[in-house]
């Protein structure tokens, strides 16, 4: 499979798995984010996902796939400190703010980081359309914050904090996306990153847990580890199908088109967690949407 996979980058037929991949991405991005908002408190949510995904990983990593190159390990390395970092941002953010308001400013903001350093990395360049497209996507970040801190009301107090963990996290959804666009094309086969990299991320958390609570796992058990087992079947198609895009086609691109999630973000914080969206919230959701398909298009 890798061989088919690798034959696909740079044709049009690799074009189209990579925006299949992405959309895919936006809409299992989204669902992830609000397993991580549920019922339980996101940082033992992210504990009981990360040790899911890094005992499905630890056997794929082993004895499937390819192990990375000697020469790559401290690009592992440099990964491993950026996720950490994204984890943290983006479970404070979770805690002082409800789903709806932090999740669009966090895919939000991401994308126009990142379009600037695979700028600088890739050196891909945006058309004018594109351009005009990332200029929607940012004016529905600013007309969402400036809607929500005008007017929501639970957690008021708690707001301008949320909003500003919500772009810090976006700041790292952008590094880790460029980071590992560049790490996956080093690598000579795609899928020895994505094994290693869920297998090395998945351990920080529940190492973390484990020592704070004197080796106790989280309770109750039963319902946490389903949550952990579903969780981590979604981060593997989630992020390993936008890693993958990423290596089919321009790292700007895929990054832009994946955060259409916003949409299926609102509608899962309506259905899951009964979060009241509202017309203006959802007009700005989904002008960040329409920015993004621009970017796409207009490629």
């Amino acid at each position: 499979m890798s061989e088919w996979l690798i034959s696909l980058e740079g044709t049009d037929a690799g074009k189209t798995l990579a925006l299949f991949l992405a959309i895919q991405a936006a809409f299992l991005h989204a669902l992830f984010g609000a397993l991580q908002k549920g019922k339980t408190d996101p940082w033992t949510s992210r504990t009981v996902i990360d040790a899911g995904y890094c005992i499905l990983a630890a056997p794929f990593a082993f004895f499937v796939v390819a192990w990375p190159e000697p020469d790559i390990w401290w690009m592992f390395a440099v990964a491993w400190v950026i996720h950490v970092g994204y984890k943290v941002a983006q479970a404070s953010a979770y805690t002082f703010g409800s789903y709806t308001v932090v999740y669009p400013v966090v895919r939000g903001t991401g994308p126009v980081f990142t379009v600037v350093g695979a700028g600088f990395l890739f050196g891909e360049h945006f058309t004018g359309t594109q351009w005009f497209g990332v200029a929607l996507l940012v004016s529905g970040i600013l007309g969402l914050a400036l809607y929500n801190l005008r007017h929501i009301t639970i957690d008021r107090a708690s707001l301008p904090l949320a909003l500003g963990l919500a772009m810090i996290t976006g700041g790292f959804v952008a590094l880790y996306t460029t980071w590992d666009a560049f790490v996956i094309r080093a690598t000579a086969d795609p899928f020895t990153f994505i094994a290693w990299c869920f297998f090395i991320d998945g351990l920080t958390f529940p190492a973390v847990y484990l020592l704070r609570n004197k080796g106790k796992l989280p309770q109750p058990i039963g319902p946490l580890s389903r949550l952990g087992l579903f969780g981590a079947v979604v981060a593997f198609f989630s992020f390993g199908g936008i890693m993958l895009a990423t290596r089919l086609d321009k790292v700007g691109e895929a990054a832009v088109l994946r955060e259409t999630s916003v949409v299926f973000a609102a509608l899962i914080g309506w259905v899951m967690l009964g979060e009241k969206v509202g017309p203006r919230r959802l007009g700005l959701i989904v002008l960040i949407a329409l920015g993004a398909v621009i970017v796409e298009w207009g490629g």
